[in-house]
């Protein structure tokens, strides 16, 4: 039996006249309309409760609900037999379930991810090898926007089971910088420099306090690591202007950042 015997697409032609066009047009701006003033309405009172992916998450359910229910009003306006197309689209989503496997274990993983929350929109995190901010969450996957202005779309079901890192996460961090200074230096001067460096610049905070690890004997000098906290959004500028003023003042000071050296040795000259 064919499921779409039901509609007689004769007779819908029939049905459909100047008073009919007319209805269904205001039906659909009225239904539009009233679809985004309850999205307006929904997300003022669940941004009070809700973070910004799952607020995203629930308009995106929403929308397509509302819209589904919509696109069926009209259809029930202009006469099409509703039971056929459903039982037609009831095997259609059969078969697309069947082939769509991969596609719900991306659901699934991406509501665990918003459940967990270990990130947000805005927020910049490391998955792998790749670096953005995440842009959007979506029910399959997520979109993240690169430094150098690239959109990457990562699957839910990769990052459920991948190692993911959220730079931005807490409003301050910290900001290692790996030195060495050569055997010579007086490693008491260079540690209380490097405070100092720390302590003066305006971007970086006085509590927690500066970080300094002397890590070990090098080939060519001893290793420093030195760590500095800072407000999340000054990154840049703290990097760039800590790396110029350690530059700086080591000249000032005569201390030496060494580099390797290399002897090259051809052997004893044979006397004529």
């Amino acid at each position: 039996m064919n499921l779409f015997e039901n509609i007689s697409f004769e007779k819908l032609i029939e049905k459909v006249n100047p008073p009919l066009i007319l209805k269904i047009v205001i039906i659909f701006f009225i239904g539009f309309i009233l679809i985004r003033v309850v999205r307006f309405i929904l997300k003022k009172i669940l941004s009070r409760t809700m973070n910004k992916q799952s607020l995203m998450l629930v308009n995106k359910f929403f929308s397509y609900a509302a819209y589904s229910v919509l696109v069926i009003v009209i259809m029930a306006e202009m006469g099409i037999e509703l039971t056929a197309i459903l039982g037609a689209a009831g095997i259609l989503g059969l078969a697309i379930g069947v082939a769509s496997q991969k596609s719900l274990g991306n659901i699934i993983s991406g509501l665990f991810l918003v459940a967990e929350k270990s990130f947000e929109i805005g927020d910049v995190i490391r998955v792998g090898d790749k670096i953005g901010v995440v842009y959007s969450i979506d029910f399959l996957a997520i979109m993240l926007k690169t430094f150098d202005n690239l959109l990457i779309r990562i699957p839910n079901e990769t990052l459920i089971s991948a190692e993911i890192v959220n730079i931005t996460k807490f409003p301050i961090r910290r900001l290692d910088f790996s030195l060495s200074v050569s055997y010579k230096d007086d490693l008491e001067k260079v540690l209380d420099l490097l405070k100092r460096i720390a302590f003066e610049n305006v971007l970086c905070l006085d509590e927690p306090l500066p970080f300094l690890l002397l890590k070990e004997f090098g080939d060519s000098g001893i290793s420093i690591q030195f760590g500095v906290w800072f407000e999340k959004s000054n990154y840049v500028d703290v990097r760039n202007s800590i790396i110029l003023e350690i530059k700086r003042r080591f000249d000032e000071e005569n201390i030496t950042i060494p580099f390797p050296h290399v002897t090259l040795y051809y052997g004893d000259k044979e006397s004529s």
